[in-house]
């Protein structure tokens, strides 16, 4: 015998076995007392408010401590509502997983069964129970279940219950494929520098082995690569199983990862691949400039002997910084020349026009005074 009780409510162990009328002993395996608070009542024995410390084996004797009975008491909680989430790997079939949302301490078996929520009228003519089905549970995966041959473009409503000694609950789920198809990630990524091209890289990959090859339903991809010693990702989405990375840097070793989703934008991404990693090659001539001058270094240190350190700080200025910073010197110096000019042509010009102004009166003035004159000296005549 086993009983099962629920904490923190009254629990009753009865006596099987025992006489009526007669005396009862009750033991518990392990302890010298009973807990705190049992009374023993019409040879059953009454357990208040029992915790999951009062979880044991208990006994029943008779007077001469004859062993009457034994029973194994096992406390817990009721189920609560399990945490329910689904994913299609590909559009054939889909997955759901549970969780449960309250610790019971006792033993629990989940029943999982789905229905397709629209039918036609063929279908519901051949599926008087509205086309319900188990939610294959998989041994060596516990808390999961798969519906195998569901169809892309419809809906279905789960129903996962969890159910222990003390009762049940359940949790209804309506999924639809196109929200819940999450690919597995691409599989074979090779990364290859390509010679005589050092800023390039050759990226290939192969389709997820658990997508099925159905021209109508493909895959897009996301390539996501940076130097090893960056830490910001630069992306490039495709439809092609590979891809040439024309930015990369010569020298520098690259990480690499890739990721896929529906072709028509329906659910998520998948999560990224494994990384892989490669080097581009490097620039012959970058290569034999930077041998010209490594050599270089170590012949003069090899000749001149060591010096103090030179409090003067070093010039390391770069040439082309030196050319722009000429250039914008020079830029600046123009506009400061040519604000110069418009400011000069300006008051010349009115300079100019204040002088005209001031000539024509007088010359008016001069004209009036001859032509006044000119009848007198005729009378004169």
């Amino acid at each position: 015998g086993v009983q099962y009780g629920q904490v923190g409510t009254d629990v009753t162990l009865s006596c099987t076995g025992a006489h009526a009328g007669l005396p009862v002993q009750w033991r518990r395996a392990g302890a010298a007392a009973l807990p705190e608070g049992s009374a023993i009542q019409q040879g059953a024995l009454v357990l208040p408010r029992a915790s999951l410390a009062t979880a044991g084996t208990y006994s029943c004797h008779d007077e001469d401590s004859g062993l009457l009975h034994a029973v194994s008491l096992r406390l817990g909680y009721l189920p609560g509502v399990p945490f329910v989430s689904c994913r299609a790997s590909d559009y054939e079939n889909f997955s759901c997983s549970w969780t449960s949302s309250v610790e019971t301490f006792l033993p629990t078996r989940y029943i999982t069964t789905y229905r397709k929520k629209s039918l036609t009228g063929e279908e519901k003519r051949r599926n008087k129970n509205r086309h319900v089905g188990p939610c294959l549970q998989d041994l060596s995966r516990p808390g999961t279940c798969t519906v195998h041959g569901s169809e892309f473009w419809s809906s279905y409503r789960l129903n996962i219950t969890e159910v222990n000694p003390l009762g049940s609950s359940f949790r209804l789920l309506d999924v639809t494929m196109q929200a819940i198809i999450k690919p597995d990630p691409p599989e074979g990524l090779v990364v290859e520098p390509i010679p005589l091209a050092p800023r390039r890289l050759l990226v290939s990959w192969k389709y997820p082995s658990s997508w099925p090859k159905e021209p109508h339903f493909q895959l897009r991809f996301r390539l996501q690569y940076r130097p090893i010693i960056h830490r910001s990702w630069s992306v490039v989405e495709t439809v092609n199983l590979s891809e040439v990375i024309t930015d990369a840097f010569a020298g520098l070793e690259h990480v690499v990862q890739v990721s896929a989703k529906d072709f028509l934008d329906a659910g998520n991404w998948s999560e990224w691949s494994a990384e892989a990693r490669a080097t581009p090659v490097r620039d012959p001539a970058t290569m034999a400039s930077e041998e010209t001058t490594t050599n270089a270094s170590l012949e003069s240190l090899a000749e001149e002997p060591s010096q103090a350190p030179n409090p003067e700080p070093i010039n390391r200025s770069d040439p082309l910084e030196k050319m722009a910073i000429l250039v914008s010197l020079g830029i600046f110096a123009f506009f400061i020349l040519a604000a110069v000019l418009v400011v000069t042509i300006l008051i010349w010009l009115r300079v100019r026009k204040h002088s005209k102004d001031e000539t024509k009166p007088h010359n008016f003035l001069v004209a009036a005074t001859h032509l006044k004159a000119l009848p007198s000296e005729l009378g004169c005549r």
